[in-house]
């Protein structure tokens, strides 16, 4: 068992360093657009790549998931029917979209309220999703091969070209925002040129009627649930804006995309976590695996948590040549920062808890899931920002990644029973709360400092290492500090 977790922890380790860097890189586009462009033109961008993230689930309607689930089992079928069906099918459907998107691209524009005059953006988006979605198959086949380099390899190429395109058309050629969007397809362009090879070796002419009914049985209740969980990331910025003003979204996306540690944890952890359980599901030890990564995974994120919901502000507003890593016109919303965290670490207890969903095929249980998720996002954000501002819009957010995590729970203990190790996660808890508790009582009270800070720290380390991590385990950390 040892050896099938080392397995994880290497490629969460490559897959993190690539997303980590991928994503930080992306991150620094966005005081980049801040400073060149009008918030009007920004606020396009912005409207337009949150509709593309919606609409990248309609283009993949669940096969990224019903071709991990049947090309790591292989009940139908041999690998090249296993690649080429769903390939063939994201091929076809997704012409036909980019032909509707083609077609009603001035009806579009006027129903998402930008000017009719810059319905080629609508183009733009379209031909980048199209592209995204012909790139997903041969991206899952080096995941489950285990080529976690290569993969992340092309996916940080990527980010860098779309990096470098935006600063050659926006800075030296003096392009508008279509610079944003033509990078985006030229980056995506290039990079389904470099997977081409990986589709030509693993293709087939050849369709495979059975394996293609099991796959959309298995996978189109991925596209409800894809939506509801696209909603839980996105529907707050208009929800927001309808009930405040543009400045007060600014000032929360600012605060909320510090969340970005959270998230690359998380993320880093999922592009892992699913081979690894679906290629180890029939192991005879498989549940107390299982178990063994919720507890590892649990104090891992709880002490990403509280390190950075410690320093935060102390990270934001550090002084770096005349620059910060947040304006300051937008600190004051770093006090909502906390809570934007603890709601991704929410979403990893459901990325955690989404094994028994893969292995018992209870994928009809998705939709439910991320449907309640999504009502309880959108109910909390009416309910709660008149009263709370962004106070109330990060609330909604955790809110909702709780109510999934608690959904997925259910599911899977009902369908397939792991028994995790409660004792220690409740100490975790505990820890956690206690810190949090101190935390604020000390802020409200105008006494928190960064020794204050460094204090709480340190009795959270201390705590974990005398009650929650094993003399063993412990032993081993060190054998491995030492031979580093």
């Amino acid at each position: 068992m040892k050896d099938k977790l080392k397995e994880l922890t290497k490629d969460t380790a490559i897959y993190g360093i690539s997303t980590m860097l991928g994503r930080f890189l992306n991150f620094l586009l966005v005081p980049f657009y801040t400073n060149i462009f009008l918030p009007a033109d920004y606020g396009v961008i912005n409207v337009l790549y949150s509709y593309i993230a919606i609409f990248n689930i309609l283009f993949i309607y669940g096969m990224d998931s019903a071709y991990l689930k049947y090309a790591a089992f292989k009940e139908i079928g041999d690998d090249k029917d296993n690649f080429s069906t769903p390939y063939i099918s994201i091929f076809f459907t997704s012409v036909i979209f980019l032909s509707v998107f083609i077609l009603l691209k001035n009806p579009i524009a006027v129903f998402i309220e930008i000017d009719p005059s810059q319905n080629y953006l609508i183009v733009l988006s379209a031909l980048i999703m199209f592209f995204d979605a012909n790139s997903v198959i041969p991206f899952l086949k080096l995941r489950l091969d285990r080529k976690a380099k290569l993969f992340s390899a092309l996916r940080v190429a990527n980010i860098l070209l779309n990096i470098g395109l935006n600063v050659f058309l926006i800075v030296k050629m003096k392009w508008g925002i279509e610079a944003v969007f033509v990078s985006n397809l030229i980056a995506t362009f290039v990079t389904w040129l470099l997977v081409l090879p990986i589709i030509i070796s693993n293709f087939r002419f050849s369709f495979h009627t059975q394996l293609f009914k099991r796959l959309l049985k298995f996978g189109l209740p991925y596209l409800p649930a894809g939506f509801a969980v696209m909603l839980v990331q996105v529907v707050d910025v208009p929800i927001m804006q309808k009930l405040t003003d543009t400045k007060t979204v600014a000032i929360y996306k600012a605060s909320y995309r510090l969340g970005i540690f959270m998230m690359l944890f998380v993320n880093m952890f999922q592009f892992a976590w699913q081979p690894f359980f679906l290629n180890n599901a029939r192991e005879a030890n498989a549940k107390e695996m299982f178990s063994k990564v919720m507890t590892y995974f649990t104090l891992a994120g709880s002490v990403l948590l509280v390190v950075l919901s410690l320093f935060i502000e102390d990270i934001a507003k550090a002084n770096l040549g005349g620059f910060s890593l947040i304006g300051k016109n937008f600190w004051g919303g770093l006090y909502i920062v906390p809570v934007i965290l603890l709601g991704y670490l929410f979403n990893g207890f459901y990325v955690v808890f989404s094994a028994g969903i893969f292995i018992e095929e209870k994928t009809i249980y998705a939709p439910i899931v991320a449907g309640l998720g999504a009502v309880t996002n959108i109910a909390a954000n009416y309910l709660l920002i008149p009263y709370l501002s962004i106070l109330g819009a990060a609330f909604a957010t955790l809110l909702s990644y709780v109510v999934m995590a608690l959904g997925y729970y259910i599911v899977t203990q009902k369908y397939y029973h792991i028994n995790y190790d409660y004792y220690k996660l409740t100490k975790i808890a505990i820890a956690v709360t206690f810190i949090a508790i101190v935390y604020y009582l000390l802020m409200y009270s105008g006494f928190l400092n960064i020794y204050y800070k460094i204090v709480l720290a340190l009795i959270f380390f201390s705590y974990l290492l005398m009650n929650v991590i094993e003399k063993n385990e412990l032993n081993l950390i060190k054998s491995k500090l030492l031979r580093r």
